[in-house]
């Protein structure tokens, strides 16, 4: 890899193609990409009452045929792989006019799909010639570099955008409006604005604080915008000059909040933990071969532990997991978050518990050595 400086928090003027490639491999956490639609717009369209849409009618939008398209896409698509780490990822977003063809493209390449985001929203444009359904939703595909690959995912810090559940895959928020929606003139600036909402949780469920993201179609800017939020770092690419004050002066406003590992630490702290082997707690003396544990502290689904770590179950041997399986008729338990044991007073304390005090003990720093004298 050539000894090249990434131009980090700074916007590139240029072709997207050529300037990725200009970038050392293997350098970039994740890769948004908002490239363009083909929306292979023919002839004006006009609401009833006369006034004329302004839609996606935009120069860089427009391609001789699918197969133009094909070439364009499936030449970003390959800097973008080379750019990636081993662990980075790619999202990118389309219509139906473009997504199904970037999606085979991308696994032809050997990216390899996490999951489709269905962006549905809530304040969609109507469709006008009342000849097909309104088109309320965007898709976007989040993919990682290979199918082997490790990629980075927030899973418990996006609960709270669904009510404390698990993140669903379709997202319904509001397409750029009001204040959100960068005018010049009383028009808008740029056709396919994407609100910072979006960008957000792109940012927040896939990268941590200090990442590099790269937009190889920067537009107005909101992935940089996103990340000097959340810091991270970014890297922008745009080939219209037009765009880049704007963009440029639309970061800089931006006013972040200082950085401080505990404010903005979301990991997932007990997935990321050391493991622990249930028979550990037999070799640190937490548990004893011979004592009771309890399912769900019910005195009559007792279990006796054997010195393998193993439960002996009236009609049953197996692991914490496997026996609590075996208790629950199929269903998959965790056996740490079901099997408890009983103290001193006889209170049932929960096996986790025992697990935890192993983690600490992993995780502390190791003692200085004594001075010799």
């Amino acid at each position: 890899m050539t000894n090249i400086t990434l131009p980090i928090n700074q916007i590139i003027h240029g072709d997207a193609v050529q300037e990725m490639n200009a970038l050392p491999e293997s350098s970039i956490d994740l890769i948004f990409a908002d490239p363009p639609y083909n929306m292979q717009i023919k002839g004006d369209l006009w609401r009833p009452d006369f006034s004329k849409v302004d839609g996606v009618d935009d120069e860089w939008d427009k391609f001789d045929n699918f197969r133009a398209y094909d070439t364009f896409t499936i030449a970003w698509l390959k800097a973008a792989h080379r750019l990636l780490k081993e662990d980075g990822a790619i999202w990118v977003i389309g219509t139906y006019h473009n997504i199904y063809r970037v999606g085979k493209l991308l696994q032809d390449i050997g990216f390899w799909i996490i999951n489709e985001i269905i962006w549905e929203k809530n304040n969609p444009m109507p469709n006008f010639r009342g000849v097909r359904f309104t088109n309320a939703h965007e898709t976007l595909i989040w993919a990682k570099k290979s199918e082997g690959g490790k990629y980075t995912i927030n899973y418990h810090a996006m609960k709270p955008f669904n009510d404390g559940k698990q993140m669903r895959s379709v997202w319904n928020l509001p397409i750029c409006k009001g204040k959100e929606r960068i005018r010049v003139n009383g028009e808008r600036v740029h056709s396919t604005q994407k609100p910072l909402a979006l960008l957000y949780r792109v940012v927040l469920s896939s990268t941590n604080p200090g990442d590099v993201i790269l937009d190889p179609f920067f537009g107005t800017g909101t992935t940089g915008v996103a990340a000097k939020i959340l810091h991270r770092n970014w890297i922008g690419i745009e080939q219209d000059k037009f765009y880049i004050p704007i963009a440029k002066k639309r970061i800089d406003q931006i006013q972040s909040e200082e950085y401080t590992t505990q404010a903005f630490d979301i990991k997932d702290k007990k997935r990321l933990a050391p493991r622990v082997p249930f028979p550990h707690l037999l070799e640190y003396g937490l548990i004893k071969p011979g004592q009771t544990l309890y399912f769900n502290q019910n005195p009559k689904q007792a279990a006796i532990v054997k010195p393998n770590g193993n439960l002996l179950y009236p009609d049953f041997e197996g692991s914490i997991h496997q026996t609590a399986k075996h208790i629950m008729e199929g269903k998959p338990g965790n056996g740490w978050l079901h099997w408890f044991f009983a103290d001193k007073n006889g209170d049932f304390l929960s096996i986790d518990t025992l697990r935890e005090i192993i983690r600490k003990d992993l995780n502390a720093p190791p003692e200085k050595p004594k001075s010799q004298k």
